[in-house]
């Protein structure tokens, strides 16, 4: 007998399809590609890099961040970045600030002020509490991070524009949620937040 397992974000897709909210959007957008990261340090560049700039600006200069290193198939270490001069850093596009928060992150990685090591075994809020040691990470950032990389199944970035958009648009709302509405709309989903932001961010992108 071949036991089938199923996976938190199929099991949330599965909770959701009985919203009727959810059940739409899963009919249009269909299955999230919610894959866990295995590297926290590339991870969090890339939130730091993506920081306020569009998908297409900041993916040329995380590219040519990666340039910067040489032609190989893994991402710098902290202690490369580490080595690696502002000037030339900053020589990619990327702003003065954002040159600055990538060192104390690589710092931080490199003196043990960030135990990545043992971040999955940390709950939500004490993930984003040791995160937000690091420069230039916030709430958002962290948020992010526990979606994208750590596939964490109760999320809900209440501080972002493209969820309270979402929720607006789904929910027939005149203006956008504020934190306690959007709280109170989620209580039937809030498990499964997650992989309901994914759709929420799917539905806000369709109206651009």
């Amino acid at each position: 007998m071949t036991i089938k397992i199923i996976s938190p974000i199929q099991e949330s897709v599965a909770a959701l399809k009985k919203n009727k909210y959810f059940a739409t959007l899963i009919k249009k957008y269909g299955l999230p590609d919610l894959k866990r990261g295995k590297n926290h340090f590339q991870a969090l560049v890339s939130s730091i890099i993506f920081q306020q700039l569009s998908g297409k600006a900041a993916a040329t200069i995380y590219n040519r961040f990666v340039a910067l290193f040489g032609k190989r198939k893994k991402f710098p270490t902290p202690r490369e970045v580490l080595r690696m001069p502002v000037k030339k850093l900053r020589s990619v596009g990327l702003s003065g600030q954002k040159a600055r928060y990538l060192r104390d992150l690589a710092q931080k990685f490199s003196d043990g002020t960030i135990q990545y090591k043992i971040l999955h075994r940390m709950s939500n809020q004490g993930i984003v509490d040791h995160l937000v040691q690091v420069k230039g990470i916030g709430e958002w950032t962290a948020h992010m991070f526990l979606i994208f990389t750590l596939n964490r199944p109760g999320i809900l970035p209440t501080g972002d524009l493209g969820i309270k958009k979402g929720l607006q648009k789904i929910y027939g709302l005149k203006n956008l949620p504020s934190e306690r509405t959007m709280e109170r709309l989620a209580k039937p989903w809030r498990a499964h937040a997650t992989v309901a932001a994914w759709y929420l961010w799917r539905e806000a992108d369709s109206q651009k």
